[in-house]
């Protein structure tokens, strides 16, 4: 489904170094073309290419040199996963954001192994979509709400990640999450997505548990990721 949106009004400078320079991978000519000229709408979104074919992502972004590249998962050929290996092989500095059907937590986990810079399904709203992009250019790693949380189920026993312990600190502390989006440069729904996967590691009841129970373990206070 082509999302729909009501663009900025401000008119958008093609081009213009402010903006995101953008790649688009998509195997369906109908939702890449509606996707192209979506985002193109975006005031400080720069569509510079978009390609149906796995095999012309690594010399598209040798071509332009995008900041992201939008890349769909289920290709034919070589799948998603394995361009994405090929293309930061090649240019460790590529950011990629994978924009793909798969709610399968293997699938996002494998993208995310393989050097994803976030995961964003198709089923997610317009505004997710530009902020997950934005919050991937600015070095963030975008991923929603929902998948996070089935990650977190599938390694319930894994360690906090620092930027967990990170939100988790700044909640401890009484910061609104939109604040703790602002301080670290990630959108809301992602602060969202890592209370609730540490929640989720952690077996806590709700977030004020999972606040106690870092404190405990030691995983909070002076000198710690969140302290």
């Amino acid at each position: 489904m082509v999302p729909r949106i009501a663009p900025d009004s401000s008119p958008r400078i093609a081009g213009s170094s402010a903006a995101i320079r953008l790649v688009l991978v998509d195997d369906h000519p109908v939702f890449l073309e509606g996707l192209a000229d979506t985002l193109s709408r975006q005031q400080d979104f720069d569509v510079v290419a978009r390609t149906t074919r796995g095999e012309e992502v690594l010399p598209l972004w040798a071509r332009h040199r995008p900041d992201l590249v939008l890349l769909d998962l289920a290709l034919p050929g070589l799948n998603g996963v394995a361009i994405l290996k090929k293309l930061r092989a090649a240019h460790p500095d590529a950011r990629v954001l994978m924009l793909t059907s798969s709610e399968d937590q293997d699938d996002a986990l494998a993208a995310l192994d393989a050097g994803a810079t976030g995961y964003v399904t198709k089923r997610s709203g317009y505004a997710e979509l530009v902020g997950a992009i934005r919050e991937a250019h600015a070095g963030g790693r975008p991923i929603g709400e929902a998948m996070a949380l089935r990650i977190a189920a599938r390694e319930r026993s894994g360690p906090l990640t620092r930027r967990e312990l990170e939100v988790l600190g700044m909640v401890s502390e009484g910061v609104a999450y939109d604040d703790i989006g602002a301080r670290l440069g990630i959108t809301e729904r992602t602060v969202r997505a890592h209370v609730v996967s540490a929640k989720e590691k952690l077996g806590a009841a709700n977030t004020t548990h999972a606040v106690a129970i870092c404190f405990t373990r030691g995983l909070l206070g002076p000198g710690r990721p969140g302290g």
